[in-house]
């Protein structure tokens, strides 16, 4: 559903009076009219340390085909650094532009928490619901949409908590219904907020884009596998009998990989050819470049104790990688590519892409087939949400901040909102 303008009770003054403490929760299903929330600012924007601060905010309305969900634990991710620097996109001024009439932004894309109220057309979720929250939004009656269409391709698909207002960073947060999925019982609140971003996100690339679905024996080289998309790339690839290498930026990294299934570890540090390529006619500066390229793509031979290439290189750093994806990738294998972490400008030697028949593919995010995929792997216990740090409610800036300067612990980071305490897995 496209974001409507908001109703004027929306937009009242939020006053202290009327907001409930964090960890104490009102009554189940009474909403109160204010809530405690994170908020980035315009004029706030820069380092996450200062953009994020705790305003009481009005507690958002519901359309008839939403659900209120109280925030039980947030998960953290890097859309929201950006939209505290306010660039690469000022989100708060594209929503204006758009006709939304907010003037901040409560970001958060990642939740686990309890349906508080559900909208009039609401048949598949009901109050008290334990939920974990995905971030794909889209208008569910668009034409293409209801035509079956994947709904990442429509033009109304946004994600929740960045490119949309009233994400998790807050005690109540305005979902779709389709967006929630069943809270694992076995995982604690915190657990269970810092997965499905990233876990949905590796889903996707790795068992969506027929004919290069993940499959047993696959050499599947992952870049970033001690971030919180490598860990879920390296269990899913490993689950579905795959070979995975892990791509990261210190030997101390290894034995975290390992344990997840990476059958091999290379540290990027030992090698200096990354970055864009030269014209393809100055051989001298070409030279260097792909000796080291030829030089990585020994290092996975070494790993295997064979010359087999990746059929999957799974691909986020973008300007720095690609053009050394694109080279060790097998003939007739797939990079698969979610971000841009070290720029949006790569370079590509059309040559290997065209003669090897190898393909470059786009993925963004997930559907709720793909969501629900992944997040059944993790009620099932078969994949580890490597939650690695958790954080109270007033150090949202600091994990930001932390994760802005590449200084954030492997895996996944999470943030108590509505929970008391950490471990905690029900309400009460």
């Amino acid at each position: 559903m496209t974001t409507a303008t908001l109703q004027p009770a929306t937009l009242r003054k939020a006053t202290t009076q009327d907001v409930y403490p964090l960890g104490e929760a009102p009554p189940l299903g009474v909403v109160p009219p204010s809530m405690h929330a994170q908020v980035i600012r315009q004029n706030r924007f820069g380092r996450p340390l200062d953009a994020f601060q705790h305003e009481v905010m009005p507690t958002p309305e519901i359309g008839p085909d939403d659900v209120l969900v109280y925030v039980m634990a947030a998960g953290v991710n890097y859309n929201n650094v950006w939209a505290g620097l306010g660039t690469p996109i000022d989100v708060i001024g594209a929503r204006n532009k758009a006709g939304e009439p907010e003037d901040f932004h409560i970001g958060g894309s990642d939740a686990s928490g309890v349906i508080w109220k559900v909208g009039s057309n609401v048949t598949t979720h009901r109050v008290g619901d334990e939920v974990v929250v995905h971030c794909g939004r889209w208008d569910i009656h668009a034409p293409e949409v209801l035509a079956g269409e994947d709904p990442m391709f429509s033009p109304s698909f946004r994600i929740w908590g960045y490119e949309t207002n009233w994400g998790s960073f807050a005690q109540f947060t305005k979902v779709q219904a389709h967006q929630c999925l069943p809270k694992p019982k076995h995982l604690s609140w915190e657990a269970a907020a810092a997965y499905l971003l990233v876990g949905a996100t590796a889903y996707r690339m790795l068992h969506n884009w027929a004919p290069h679905n993940v499959r047993p024996d696959d050499v599947v080289l992952i870049w970033g596998g001690a971030g919180g998309l490598g860990s879920m790339a390296i269990q899913i690839a490993k689950l579905a009998g795959a070979k995975p290498i892990a791509v990261v930026s210190n030997p101390d990294k290894y034995a975290f990989c390992r344990k997840l299934g990476a059958v091999g570890c290379i540290n990027r540090k030992s090698f200096d050819h990354w970055g864009r390529l030269p014209d393809a006619d100055d051989a001298a500066a070409m030279k260097p470049i792909t000796a080291g390229s030829r030089d990585f793509g020994k290092a996975i031979w070494d790993i295997l104790g064979e010359r087999k290439n990746p059929r999957i290189v799974f691909e986020h750093p973008g300007e720095d990688t690609i053009p050394t994806s694109v080279f060790v990738c097998d003939s007739g294998g797939m990079v698969v590519i979610c971000a841009g972490t070290t720029g949006y400008n790569a370079d590509v030697d059309l040559r290997y892409l065209w003669m090897r028949q190898k393909r470059l593919q786009g993925s963004h995010f997930a559907n709720d087939w793909d969501a629900t995929a992944f997040n059944q792997l993790v009620v099932d216990g078969h994949i580890d949400p490597c939650l690695s740090r958790v954080f109270p409610f007033d150090g949202t800036g600091e994990c930001h901040q932390l994760m802005h300067e590449n200084r954030h612990p492997d895996g996944n980071m999470a943030i108590l909102v509505g929970a008391k305490r950490e471990g905690m897995t029900t309400l009460s």
